[in-house]
C-alpha cells in the first residue's frame, strides 16, 4: 500500500464540556475511496470540518504527504490540496457552469475576466472525468438535474488540482440513475489518483464504491475495515454500538 495523502493521529475536539472527537485516527490514500460512516452525533461532521479548516481540532497530529501540517483556515486546506463538496453543493443557480466552477477563483487577463480560458479549463476538467451529460458549459445551474449539479460541484474541486476530495452525502435526495452517475464519477476520481473520502448514511452506495470503511461511534473510531472483506451486518453492528472492538487499519492492510 502506498503512503497516505492524509493521516490523522489522536485527533480530539470538544465544545465546552462535550468531547466530540476522542482520539480519532484516519488515513486517506491516493487512488482509494474511504467511506466515513456512523450514526447522527458520531462526530463525522466535526471531523470533516477540521479537515476543511473550518473548525480546527483541539489537539492531535495532521500529516499531509508525511509532513506535519496545520489546517486552521479553509485556505490552509485548499493550499494542501483538500477540497470539500458539501451536501448543499454551494452552487449559484443564476450562474452558468463555468461561472460556478471558478466562483471566487476567477482567471483574469489584463484586468478583465478571461472567459475563454475559464471555459476551456472547465470543459477540459469535465472531459477528464468523462462527463458527457452537459449540453454546454454555459448552461445555467438552475437548468441542471440533481446529479448534474453534484457533478459540477465535484468538477469544481478537481479543477483546483485537489489531492483529496471530501464528499458529504453526495447521493442524498438523488434518484437511482443520478446516484449511479455520481458513484461512477467517484470511482473515476479515484482512478485518476485522487484520494476520496465519502461521508454517507447509504451503505449500499458505500459498498459499491469504497475500498475502506471507517466507522465512528460517539467520537471514537471503532472500526477501519476493508470493504471487500466485511459485510452490511458487520458495519451496522459497529455503527449501532453492538460491536466496539477497534480494528486498526494496520491489521486491515496486513
Amino acid at each position: 500500500m502506498v503512503a497516505p495523502i492524509i493521516e490523522l493521529r489522536d485527533i480530539r475536539k470538544g465544545f465546552g464540556p462535550v468531547e466530540v472527537l476522542k482520539g480519532v485516527n484516519l488515513k486517506v490514500f491516493p487512488g482509494q475511496v474511504s467511506a466515513l460512516v456512523g450514526d447522527n452525533g458520531a462526530g463525522k461532521s466535526t471531523l470533516i470540518k477540521g479537515l476543511a479548516g473550518v473548525q480546527p481540532y483541539d489537539s492531535g497530529d495532521i500529516l499531509i504527504d508525511g509532513s506535519p501540517a496545520e489546517l486552521n483556515t479553509p485556505k490552509d486546506a485548499s493550499r494542501h490540496g483538500i477540497e470539500v463538496v458539501y451536501q448543499d453543493l454551494a452552487l449559484c443557480e443564476n450562474l452558468d457552469i463555468v461561472q460556478n466552477m471558478f466562483l471566487g477563483r476567477e482567471e483574469t487577463a489584463q484586468g478583465t475576466l478571461d472567459n475563454g480560458e475559464m471555459e476551456k479549463h472547465a470543459s477540459a476538467t469535465l472531459g477528464s472525468l468523462s462527463v458527457r451529460t452537459m449540453k454546454s458549459v454555459r448552461q445555467k445551474v438552475s437548468s441542471l438535474s440533481g446529479g448534474q449539479r453534484q457533478t459540477v460541484a465535484i468538477a469544481r474541486a478537481v479543477l483546483q488540482k485537489a489531492k483529496v476530495v471530501i464528499l458529504d452525502e453526495p447521493t442524498a435526495a438523488l434518484g437511482v440513475a443520478q446516484t449511479e452517475q455520481v458513484l461512477a464519477l467517484v470511482r473515476r476520481l479515484a482512478a485518476a489518483g485522487v484520494g476520496v473520502l465519502i461521508i454517507s448514511h447509504n451503505l449500499a452506495d458505500v459498498f459499491e464504491v469504497a475500498d475502506f470503511i471507517d466507522v465512528l461511534y460517539l467520537g471514537n473510531m471503532v472500526a477501519q475495515l476493508s470493504a471487500g472483506s466485511t459485510n452490511y451486518n458487520e458495519v451496522v453492528s459497529y455503527i449501532t454500538g453492538v460491536r466496539t472492538d477497534h480494528t486498526p487499519l494496520e491489521e486491515v492492510l496486513s
